[in-house]
């Protein structure tokens, strides 16, 4: 089912102009569109929307150790809850953590990347409040963390 993030503010890097009043659609693991609420309920009449407060982006890459959490699930989820959809292969050095990042969707990644939101590319989005605490994570198009 395609859902339409709706933002205060959409940016598809974090150092990228924001788009105020943006949208992200997302079909599957997939991003299919980023642009303005009209723009995308056009092009995607009968989508499923989801509002979000804040900034919407990339999702990150976290590039340091994993948080310290008694079982890999527990770390891995950690992760999320920061707004991370990435870790770095060096810091999931156990098949045990490898294997809870797997099942989450979680990228290892060799070394870091830029981060951006493109069509076509991976649904990894982190919607972020003022504050900058991390209201919620979409993991390959997937909402895995939600802060109530």
């Amino acid at each position: 089912m395609l859902t339409i993030h709706l933002a205060d503010e959409v940016r598809c890097a974090w150092d990228a102009e924001p788009l105020v009043q943006g949208a992200v659609a997302v079909e599957g693991t997939r991003i299919a569109a980023v642009g303005t609420p009209a723009e995308l309920r056009e092009r995607f009449p009968g989508g499923r929307e989801r509002r979000w407060p804040g900034v919407l982006g990339p999702a990150r890459v976290h590039e340091g150790p994993l948080p310290e959490a008694p079982s890999p699930r527990e770390r891995i989820h950690a992760v999320l809850k920061l707004g991370a959809a990435a870790v770095l292969a060096g810091h999931a050095d156990t098949p045990e953590l490898r294997a809870a990042a797997r099942r989450n969707d979680v990228a290892v990644l060799a070394a870091a990347r830029q981060a951006a939101l493109v069509p076509g590319g991976r649904a990894d989005l982190a919607v972020f409040a003022a504050d900058g605490a991390c209201l919620a994570t979409v993991c390959a198009g997937r909402l895995v963390h939600r802060r109530r």
